[in-house]
């Protein structure tokens, strides 16, 4: 099962929207459902600790996640999997202060795996490749750039079939892996860590 998920930050673009919900159900993190609304999309239930919403106005549609210690969407992440849902599509998530847009991606580190999960910015795509999953592959034009990012210190992470290739190397969170290259082949990447890999439009 897929879902998308709202976040409550800028979104550019309805547009993207709709064109992640062939097949997949529409869910608010907390007051990303006041954004979808807004837009005129129904959603299938609202998921955070509700700080953002009132609950009454979501009746039967509010999942409370209480957890103090992680943040809404890293809360909503986990809850969907352990309701079966394989992958998820998050957008609503460019703009705002620093620590908004770092949490973002220290989600990613937060959720097991098992999850295929894809941040959706202005401009391109951010894929969580996660140890306990397979190598994640895929085929852009030659020449474009991709960005390779560890989220957690890595000891083993391979890269092939790019410009620039590692072989089970060591990679921390640094920018060793910006700016990438494809050519024009399949790129394949796997890791012992969490990695985040940005692919631009």
């Amino acid at each position: 099962m897929r879902a998308v998920l709202w976040c409550n930050a800028e979104l550019s673009a309805t547009a993207l929207v709709d064109s992640l919900l062939d097949d997949a159900e529409l869910f608010g993190v907390d007051g990303g459902a006041l954004r979808a609304e807004a837009a005129g999309y129904p959603i299938s239930g609202v998921l955070g600790d509700l700080d953002s919403v009132d609950a009454a106005d979501w009746q039967g549609l509010s999942t409370l996640l209480p957890d103090d210690a992680a943040s809404d969407l890293a809360k909503a992440l986990s809850h969907l999997q352990t309701q079966g849902y394989s992958e998820v599509d998050v957008v609503g998530i460019d703009g705002g202060c620093p620590d908004h847009i770092l949490g973002i991606w220290a989600a990613l580190t937060e959720v097991r795996g098992g999850l295929g999960i894809r941040l959706h910015h202005a401009g391109g795509i951010t894929f969580r490749v996660h140890p306990l999953d397979d190598a994640f592959e895929f085929i852009i034009p030659k020449g474009k750039e991709f960005s390779v990012f560890a989220l957690t210190e890595c000891d083993a992470v391979n890269i092939s079939g790019a410009k620039w290739n590692l072989a089970a190397e060591p990679l921390s969170f640094s920018t060793r892996g910006l700016h990438n290259q494809s050519l024009g082949k399949p790129i394949s990447i796997s890791t012992d860590g969490v990695l985040a890999v940005i692919v631009h439009d």
